[in-house]
């Protein structure tokens, strides 16, 4: 959870292919419009009167028509309540309209940080298959409690109902000694939900990584730790997974204040594979180096079945507006820099697109910036 003490100064079941392949597939729906490049294009300007900055943390969901939904955090003034905007594109990422608003419903705070969008890809308890699932922390405006909320769609994003609370924590500051919980991200294994998530109420630990599994999307499982240093100020964050196609999958994170031989930073992008994505914190930590660049701060990563036989693992971080590949399934010796026609930006976002030669990139911002909302869609390099 990298500068939030920065954002907080300057601020004192109505129920997409997911980022996360559920397990690798080379089927893919043939949809009305064809993937296609697109570069830099705009989703969102803000209002001048939007607090800094404005927008942030965006991110995307793809449903089966090919249609795509994206959301952001949004720092519209208050009142009313800080929400989560859906905006709608019918395009492949081209052109994008308002749609749907994804509000608080239960706490009385707003949906303030960190979206996490997701397609289901099976019925989880009562949610059918192809419920839009939206992770967020729901916190009040005086920034004192913090809280992961889900809520679901089950009309294509039109309208949103809460599901379920999957754990609590206190005030929004990523200091030590502070005990928030941030950053949900979401997959499905094993029949159930798994959400990941950043947590700082473990005394022993400035922050560790952690999830929690549900059979349903209503009642939620022990916390499960995923990655925990003995040293307590060091603070791994952020985390994103995805399926490999050896039955393998790899979650990457930012390792604060963790070895970086680079020198480029003290968030440098870590890894680690793992057999499950319940067992990363039996996995050994791996840093991210292409070459002798270590790229820091908000990672994410996705898998395409392009690139060759192994597919290609697709990083991105803060620090550039280059992307990571890897097509030897995380092979340390392998991560390759390539450029993108997008922005660099804090937690910028990845899909794979239907047709996986095709990556979307979506940046809404740096921390305590002017920010505005953007994508781009690129094809793949012909590795």
């Amino acid at each position: 959870m990298r500068g939030r003490k920065a954002i907080a100064a300057s601020l004192t079941w109505a129920l997409s292919i997911s980022s996360v392949y559920s397990a690798p597939s080379a089927a893919v729906k043939e949809c009305e419009v064809a993937d296609h490049e697109v570069t830099f294009k705009t989703i969102y300007v803000p209002p001048s009167n939007y607090n800094t900055p404005k927008t942030l943390y965006g991110r995307t969901v793809q449903l089966e028509d090919g249609t795509l939904l994206a959301t952001w955090e949004n720092y519209s003034p208050e009142p009313p309540l800080v929400y989560f905007p859906i905006y709608k594109s019918t395009d492949k990422g081209e052109t994008w309209a308002p749609f749907s608003n994804v509000t608080d419903q239960v706490n009385g705070w707003g949906l303030r940080y960190q979206p996490d969008l997701y397609l289901l890809p099976q019925a989880i308890g009562d949610l059918p298959k192809g419920t839009i699932i939206c992770s967020a922390n729901s916190i009040p405006t005086d920034l004192s409690q913090t809280k992961i909320d889900v809520y679901a769609s089950v009309n294509g994003g039109k309208t949103w109902s809460f599901v379920s609370t999957v754990a609590s924590g206190g005030v929004a500051l990523p200091n030590n000694g502070e005990t928030p919980i941030w950053e949900p991200f979401m997959m499905v294994y094993d029949n159930q939900l798994v959400m990941y998530y950043s947590d700082q109420r473990d005394p022993a630990h400035g922050q560790k990584m952690v999830h929690q599994v549900s059979a349903d999307g209503i009642t939620w499982g022990p916390v499960v730790n995923d990655i925990a240093y003995s040293t307590y100020e060091q603070r791994p964050g952020m985390p994103t997974v995805a399926a490999l196609p050896n039955g393998q999958y790899i979650m990457t994170y930012e390792y604060g204040l963790g070895p970086n031989p680079a020198g480029s930073g003290t968030f440098p992008i870590y890894y680690r594979i793992s057999s499950s994505p319940l067992t990363f914190d039996s996995a050994p930590g791996q840093i991210l180096n292409a070459g002798g660049t270590v790229p820091t701060s908000s990672p994410y990563v996705v898998w395409s079945p392009s690139g060759g036989p192994n597919g290609s693992i697709i990083v991105s971080a803060n620090s550039h507006a280059e992307i990571f590949i890897n097509t030897n399934l995380g092979d340390a010796d392998s991560w390759v820099k390539y450029a993108t026609p997008q922005s660099r930006a804090y937690t910028r976002h990845l899909r794979v697109m239907d047709d996986p030669d095709y990556l979307l990139i979506m940046s809404a911002g740096f921390l305590n910036g002017d920010n505005y909302v953007t994508d781009s869609v690129m094809k793949l390099p012909n590795l």
